[in-house]
């Protein structure tokens, strides 16, 4: 019959529209900002540094490896190296960026950035309202705006935030059995060459050429 998917298009318009009043789950709209609709996990917007800790300076995971600002298509990641070092996550001395800026009105979200960082220092974030009166310098994200705690990461990405700190650790305790098995190794290495160089005892007869054991004497 003719017009047969126009009548089913509307019995289920005129189902949801009379149910709505009944049941909020047929609700489209919210009343925004009031309500908000929850965010999937991997919805991205722009990206920001993570830090451990406290401290945003002394946990800032970065060190400027200009990885990002090498790979990042719209070239809107500026970094500048430290002349000076810090320990990172492991306690290994590593620089950071004296300067990191990122030009959100440039950043299309690609999240490359995110996936060529051999450090998890980068990640996206989920805010979206970032409108401003200004066109151009107040659209620079610079490294104290873009420093969140891994905290934050934690409540915006629970499953991906989880998932990295189970590798963090787990490259930690690697890195921390080569540590112990190097120090055992040259503690055992040092020790075989000391008995190897220690001179004999004083005094043995059997040790001293050309002199008489007791038994030869008799």
């Amino acid at each position: 019959m003719i017009g047969t998917g126009i009548l089913k298009g509307m019995a289920v318009t005129a189902r949801n529209f009379v149910g709505s009043y009944f049941d909020k789950e047929r609700l489209i709209t919210i009343q925004y900002p009031e309500e908000r609709n929850p965010l999937p996990e991997n919805y991205r917007n722009f990206p920001f540094l993570i830090y451990d800790g406290d401290d945003p300076h002394a946990g800032l995971r970065c060190v400027a490896c200009k990885i990002c600002e090498k790979e990042c298509p719209p070239q809107c990641i500026y970094i500048v190296k430290s002349d000076d070092k810090k320990p990172d996550y492991m306690g290994k001395p590593q620089f950071y960026p004296k300067v990191f800026d990122i030009d959100i009105s440039v950043c299309m979200s690609c999240q490359i950035c995110v996936e060529v960082c051999p450090f998890e220092a980068i990640k996206m974030d989920k805010e979206f309202e970032l409108s401003k009166r200004e066109r151009f310098d107040a659209l620079l994200s610079r490294k104290e705006e873009l420093s969140k705690s891994n905290d934050y990461y934690h409540k915006i990405h629970p499953l991906e935030a989880a998932a990295v700190d189970k590798n963090l650790a787990d490259a930690a305790a690697v890195a921390e059995a080569k540590k112990k098995a190097a120090a055992e190794a040259a503690a055992k290495a040092a020790a075989a060459k000391a008995a190897a160089t220690k001179p004999p005892p004083v005094g043995d007869a059997a040790s001293v050429p050309g002199k008489p054991t007791p038994s030869s004497q008799q």
